[in-house]
């Protein structure tokens, strides 16, 4: 009867949230369209060589045809903020082609001041006016003649040619109109000033940038050369899983990635991170908020991407108002909610089904992001910026807690377990209950994390006092009969025992109200849960997989982490390493680069553990930059499976804890410096320091 009544009045009235909102109110992620080069040469090719190089973030093509040997490099510059396209040829005057814009729908091409511009207006979902885009696509030339015409560009017998591309939309993020950017003029703007730099200068300012992020840090599993095609690569790994080179590639790719789609300034990194070729992308390619979306955040501060996370709390920041609207028309509660989905309109109302609609913990998940930069970085500046946000998500939670009849507990409800289903007493399927383990535990973290944020900005009021008390009222993790971590308050039998989801491990990752040496008995219940999933099929998906792979590196162990980093790359990977969920969902490649650093380097424990779960066939390796909370810079070289030498640099000063193998060490570090605790293999007595 609750169920029912729940179906009846807790879910949106809406449509589109599941999956269909290209031409709703509810919108989708759409491809802005294709750039065509049309060579009219069917004449065939050979020794045909295609790149991304990571080191630069440049696309590298090469072939011979007809005796003369083509190039093109690509690369998108975030300072110039344009698409730049160069095609060269070993001869002169070999360069011809038809250079064309388009996309599925809603568009139109013009000629003018030497540039195509293909132009339009999205629907709103309502029969009126959406999004407006512009693209502007201009070539500089040596020698050889170019043409523009509404149809396309036409280049002739050119010895070089430089295409650029800019693009903009009139959206900003600002609540409630969401337009008024300049598009045309900044289009416009982008294009020509790019027009009036060499390539060489394009190509070194995009490289100056992309590497300041991606060179922070690098991971050495191996010493053998870059030789095979990566598609073959991934072919091999499926008969014989040992490739430490596609291990590093991985790795680094994510970081990429993340670098690629979620820049200061601009929107979150989505379901597809900003890569679709489609109208109606899977899910409208939104933020799902029951894992997904802070999975792609998950690599952001571990692997010294910092500044890429920003994005995410632009979001939540234009989230406040109609989040706040959404608690207190839908809950009569103050702060803000939002729940499994939300978009760029800031959509923050339930789902259509409260199967999955009605997870109600999604905003204290995103909220706690806000501690987590603020433990890597101690950023004061930005900690008083968005307590605001903490606070009021907080305030939401403790409006939306009742007492437990029975217990006097704290218990949130009636809610869900993310899109898991279990059997209630009267044998029908369910979602709804009172107190699923899932909500319970990220409302904890978001306590304390409001707590330790009133405690470094020196806050002491009555709402802190009621925050505290309401945490140790919470209904805390459970072991059940069978010693698995429970997932529900009672002991109900699962529909699907290898559920996708493990939302309610989340208190051991990303979480850490649980932890190997603090809490050992609710551990091993947590590994009992894991193993029990994948022993009926857990991890099928791609960002499930990345899940688990984050999972077994807080419990240290570093096999089942690695067996899972393998069904990752064996099951889950297309040709170009793009995640699988299946269809492509990026947040698998995020998880992955999280899960890597994660076997790595771990600080969520006041203390920074060397190599938790490192696998044995990662004898030896080596790491530098990796982040962890208190603001510390690690590099790790290991030989045999055993630390060598370990650096730590301190960017803010203060007690630093090492754990490696059992032992634990303490450094009594100064702003700047760097710290050498193992040299050699050998611990060292007295620490060396040096300025960085």
């Amino acid at each position: 009867e609750a169920s029912s009544l729940t179906r009846k009045t807790q879910i949106s009235k809406g449509v589109g949230t599941g999956g269909n909102g290209a031409n709703i109110p509810y919108g989708s992620f759409q491809t802005l369209g294709d750039l065509w080069l049309d060579f009219d040469n069917d004449i065939s090719f050979e020794n045909y060589h295609r790149e991304l190089d990571l080191e630069d973030a440049v696309v590298r093509i090469s072939y011979t045809q007809n005796g003369v040997r083509f190039k093109r490099e690509i690369f998108v510059s975030e300072p110039d903020q344009v698409m730049v396209v160069k095609l060269t040829a070993d001869q002169p005057g070999k360069i011809s082609f038809k250079g064309q814009l388009t996309r599925p729908e809603k568009f139109t091409t013009t000629a003018s001041n030497e540039q195509l511009i293909m132009q339009g207006t999205l629907s709103d979902g309502k029969g009126g006016e959406g999004l407006q885009y512009m693209t502007r696509l201009t070539a500089v030339h040596k020698k050889g003649h170019i043409d523009y015409s509404d149809a396309g560009i036409t280049v002739e017998n050119a010895d070089e040619v430089t295409l650029l591309l800019s693009a903009s939309t009139d959206y900003l993020l600002d609540y409630p109109t969401y337009k008024g950017r300049d598009y045309k003029t900044i289009t416009n703007a982008n294009l020509i000033q790019s027009k009036q730099k060499s390539y060489n200068v394009l190509l070194d300012t995009h490289k100056k940038d992309y590497q300041n992020y991606y060179k922070r840090v690098s991971l050495n599993l191996t010493s053998q050369p870059d030789t095979i095609p990566t598609d073959v690569r991934l072919q091999n790994f499926k008969t014989n899983p040992s490739d430490p080179y596609l291990i590093e590639k991985l790795f680094q790719y994510g970081r990429y990635l993340l670098i690629s789609s979620s820049r200061p300034g601009t929107l979150p990194a989505n379901l597809q991170g900003i890569w679709t070729d489609k109208i109606q992308t899977p899910w409208n390619g939104d933020y799902h908020t029951n894992v997904n979306v802070q999975m792609n955040y998950w690599p952001a501060e571990t692997t010294n991407l910092g500044e890429m996370h920003l994005p995410l709390f632009d979001l939540l920041a234009s989230i406040q108002e109609p989040g706040a609207k959404t608690a207190q028309v839908h809950y009569n509660a103050k702060g803000w909610i939002l729940h499994p989905v939300t978009n760029v309109w800031g959509y923050t109302s339930p789902g259509e089904d409260s199967s999955w609609g009605m997870h109600i913990s999604g905003g204290a998940w995103l909220s706690t992001h806000i501690m987590e930069h603020y433990y890597f970085t101690l950023d004061k500046a930005f900690l008083e910026k968005t307590y605001p946000i903490l606070k009021a998500s907080a305030e939401f939670y403790i409006d939306w807690l009742i007492k437990d009849p029975e217990t006097g507990e704290l218990v949130s409800g009636p809610s869900s377990s993310p899109e898991n289903t279990f059997l209630a007493p009267d044998g029908t399927r369910s979602q709804i209950c009172m107190a699923p383990a899932h909500d319970q535990q990220v409302i904890w973290h978001l306590f304390k994390n409001y707590i330790d944020a009133s405690t470094a900005l020196n806050i002491n009021d009555q709402f802190l006092t009621k925050i505290k008390a309401a945490q140790k009222e919470l209904s805390q993790p459970k072991i059940g009969s069978d010693g698995r971590l429970m997932e529900w308050n009672e002991e109900f039998e699962e529909v699907e025992p290898g559920h996708r989801h493990i939302s309610h491990l989340f208190a051991l990752h990303p979480g850490y109200q649980i932890d190997v040496n603090k809490t050992p008995e609710l551990a091993q219940a947590a590994r009992q849960s894991l193993d029990f999933r994948i022993k009926n099929g857990g991890g099928h998906t791609g960002w499930s997989a990345s899940w688990l792979i984050n999972q077994y590196a807080r419990l240290g162990d570093a096999e089942l982490a690695k067996i899972n980093l393998h069904k990752v790359i064996s099951e889950s990977l297309s040709p170009n390493l793009f995640g699988l969920h299946p269809p492509f969902q990026i947040d698998a490649n995020f998880g992955s680069t999280a899960g890597i650093a994660e076997m790595l380097l771990q600080s969520q424990s006041d203390e920074l553990s060397i190599l938790p779960a490192l696998p044995k066939d990662w004898a030896h390796g080596e790491v530098k930059g990796l982040a962890a909370r208190g603001g510390f810079i690690v590099d790790i070289k290991w030989e045999s499976g055993k630390l060598m030498d370990l650096k730590v640099m301190s960017k803010n000063g203060g007690i630093c804890k090492l754990r490696y193998a059992g032992r634990e060490m303490v450094l009594q570090t100064k702003s700047g410096m760097t710290y050498s605790p193992v040299k050699n293999g050998k611990i060292m007595d007295e620490i060396s320091s040096s300025r960085n």
